[in-house]
């Protein structure tokens, strides 16, 4: 396992990671990208929470979850996406989802949180935005 802090956690306050989760924020003018990659699953549900709940402290106004990387994902890790955008929509930022892999894409379906949760099929968000 690798040790993963927050920029909300204090040195003293340390939140373990699965080694196949990856989650770095990429900051731009207006937005920020987080690039998911692993699996979203109960073990990593934890770390995950409260990663994306440091990244909405310093995000803009539009968060994007890229999640081209990510190789699958269960009820755990889809709680976790559903929770951090009810407190994104609560701070005014509007979060997308982009590029779900087919098994995620599949649950998000079948779960009905495609409904919930804006989801774009490719990465290109700005794009499918923009049009």
């Amino acid at each position: 396992m690798t040790t993963f802090t927050t920029a909300a956690a204090s040195a003293a306050e340390l939140v373990r990671v699965p080694d196949e989760v990856r989650m770095p924020a990429h900051r731009r003018p207006g937005h920020t990208i987080v690039a998911l990659t692993g699996t979203l699953d109960g073990a990593a549900a934890p770390a995950l929470r409260e990663h994306l709940i440091a990244v909405l402290r310093h995000s803009g106004r539009l968060l994007i979850f890229d999640l081209r990387e990510v190789a699958s994902a269960d009820a755990a890790g889809l709680a976790v996406l559903i929770g951090i955008q009810r407190r994104a929509a609560g701070l005014g930022i509007i979060l997308r989802v982009a590029a779900p892999c087919p098994q995620v894409a599949t649950l998000l379906r079948v779960t009905g949180l495609d409904r919930a949760l804006i989801v774009h099929p490719t990465a290109d968000v700005h794009a499918e935005i923009a049009a």
